[in-house]
């Protein structure tokens, strides 16, 4: 095993979550095709599925957790732009802190700060 490489969102309309995810991540996406859209986030891939049958109620049993600074202010901010409140940040031990919310098409997004975490190469 490497490591992580891709988190991937099913969609209900991959227009409007592809304009969602840039205000989010404040980025654009370097690949945009109807059956996939990719995001480089810090050298990660957030990418982007169209639905069969779109849906909003997904299963919880998977989160991928995106590094902050400032968690408040990214959770406040994902928030103001449409995300449904899910987890409020809060201390998980140390300094340690995550959040989660759902983006509008019914997905978990994690937001976790970690001053102590470091790649390994």
């Amino acid at each position: 095993m490497l490591g992580l490489r891709t988190t991937i969102y099913k969609v209900g309309d991959i227009n409007k979550a592809t304009e969602w995810y840039s205000k989010a991540f404040e980025i654009e996406p370097y690949f945009d095709e109807p059956y996939y859209v990719g995001f480089s986030i810090g050298g990660y891939e957030l990418g982007l599925q169209p639905e069969e049958i779109p849906t909003t109620d997904k299963v919880e049993s998977v989160v991928s957790y995106w590094g902050v600074e400032k968690i408040h202010e990214v959770y406040d901010r994902l928030i103001g732009l449409g995300a449904i409140e899910n987890e409020k940040p809060y201390n998980v031990g140390g300094e340690l802190m995550t959040a989660t919310v759902k983006d509008p098409f019914g997905n978990i997004i994690g937001l976790i700060y970690n001053p102590h975490f470091k790649l390994n190469n």
